[in-house]
């Protein structure tokens, strides 16, 4: 037999993702407004309040619930901290409320007499008086307790609904048997730019529209500062490390480079140009510049306002150092070969995909994750990430969490133009922002109704269209 049951009934608690499987989203200073059905058997008056505290808190804060109609009920909080919160919402029947309601009804009707009335209101007092904390609350609503407890009736009416007991009475409830909606779900709150930015995207090799050289980053600057005044705050390169050599791309895709061809950025890797990270992710394109290049560049941004998105692509050239380390992490074909990226009819053999679900994909996910960290200790804090729709979604959860977890300002961009399901999930699985269909939506009626699901559906909730 149940020794102890709920007192009230919660149900439909909004916002709430997927029943509370993935987070909301809110950025710092913005508000939560967050509604419920609550309500109980009887005529009992039911109080309810809003509660939030950072994750890996005790305390939680809280603030009351208000009855809109037909036991829909409606509270509101502000976040003001880049980090991972929870809320729930908590229900308890008012007994004094229901009180003070009931004294009245009686009062106003003319019913007589009410002293057993005010003997139980007094005691709800003193009951009170003992839960309070503070000395004088306590002192004054026991000297409330015995006027309500020994005075007529319209004395009594006029004082219960003085204000100051209501308050006090507010401030010590009585929750016993209190409901609350358990697991609390979890918002995570950003700063600002993870929902507004304004990005100029160049090739730093571009920077100064040169036919005769590329540029290198200690060139970029004067691109940038042009950025700013056009209202930009966001830098975003393609990516900056090294290129392989082995079926490097000619110009317009041409499979047969010339040996001044750069090649193509996104054929990430060159095990053989002696670089301090070995020439993969974590190494910047020699003809760029070096590590110490890019820290000065970074520098330079950030004392102008600005700061840098890098490309997080997970692509590999040939020339990778992860083909010879780490050859298990690679698609192998039959004959003992590597399989390079096909999106038929397009091919690149320029590039070999990893496979994030190998035998040994513990250590690739760490690996990944172990990429994005080492650039966010060098200042970087966003990351456009190149078709995340092609990896596991838990991967993705991994990652982000993992680098959240210590470094909460990092923000992610999803560059996924796939299926609207598959660009959902990808944003509820910790994608700050995500790419959107605006570009395919050419005529007015398309317009209303795609800005109407991202802000008008549960979308508005956790999806953010980088437009």
């Amino acid at each position: 037999m149940l020794r102890a049951f709920p007192s009230a009934v919660i149900e439909n608690l909004q916002p709430l993702i997927d029943g509370g499987r993935y987070p909301i989203k809110r950025v710092t200073g913005e508000d939560l407004v967050v509604e419920a059905d609550i309500f109980k058997e009887g005529h009992d008056v039911v109080a309810a309040a809003l509660k939030w505290r950072m994750v890996g808190e005790s305390r939680w804060h809280e603030t009351p619930m208000k009855l809109i109609d037909n036991d829909r009920w409606r509270g509101a909080c502000t976040f003001y901290e880049n980090a991972i919160y929870e809320y729930t919402v908590e229900a308890w029947i008012d007994a004094f409320t229901g009180w003070q309601h009931e004294f009245s009804t009686k009062f106003k009707a003319g019913i007589t007499p009410l002293r057993s009335e005010g003997l139980e209101g007094a005691a709800l007092i003193e009951e009170a008086a003992g839960r309070a904390d503070d000395p004088h609350d306590a002192s004054r609503l026991c000297e409330i307790a015995e006027a309500v407890r020994t005075k007529v009736p319209a004395e009594v009416d006029q004082l219960v609904h003085s204000g100051e007991l209501e308050v006090l009475m507010a401030t010590y409830p009585d929750r016993t048997g209190a409901t609350q909606w358990a697991p609390p779900p979890r918002v995570v709150v950003d700063r600002p730019e993870a929902r507004t930015a304004a990005w100029y995207e160049f090739f730093p090799r571009s920077a100064e529209g040169s036919g005769e050289r590329g540029s290198k980053l200690r060139d970029c600057l004067p691109r940038i500062e042009y950025a700013k005044t056009m209202g930009f705050n966001v830098i975003y390169f393609p990516p900056i490390h090294p290129i392989g050599t082995t079926n490097r791309k000619g110009q317009n895709n041409s499979v047969i480079s010339q040996p001044d061809d750069p090649g193509v950025p996104y054929a990430i890797g060159n095990r053989h140009l002696g670089l301090p990270n070995g020439g993969g992710h974590k190494d910047i394109d020699p003809a760029l510049g070096t590590l110490e290049d890019f820290a000065w560049l970074e520098e330079e941004v950030r004392k102008r306002g600005l700061e840098i998105a890098l490309d997080f692509a997970i692509n590999c050239s040939p020339d990778h150092p992860y083909v010879v380390e780490h050859p298990e992490w690679f698609y192998e074909r039959p004959d003992g070969t590597i399989k390079f990226a096909e999106n038929p009819p397009k091919k690149y053999e320029d590039i070999y995909p990893l496979n994030f679900r190998c035998q040994n994909w513990p250590e690739l996910w760490a690996e990944m994750k172990s990429i994005i960290l080492f650039w966010v200790e060098r200042g970087v804090r966003i990351f456009r990430v190149d078709n995340p729709h092609t990896k596991p979604v838990p991967f993705w959860e991994y990652l982000i969490s993992g680098v959240r977890e210590e470094f909460p300002d990092t923000i992610f961009l999803s560059e996924a133009f796939t299926r609207p399901k598959i660009m959902k999930v990808l944003a509820k699985a910790g994608f700050n922002q995500s790419y959107t269909y605006f570009t395919w939506r050419n005529h007015k009626q398309e317009l209303i109704d795609y800005f109407s699901e991202l802000t008008q559906t549960q979308m508005r909730e956790y999806f953010r269209g980088n437009l």
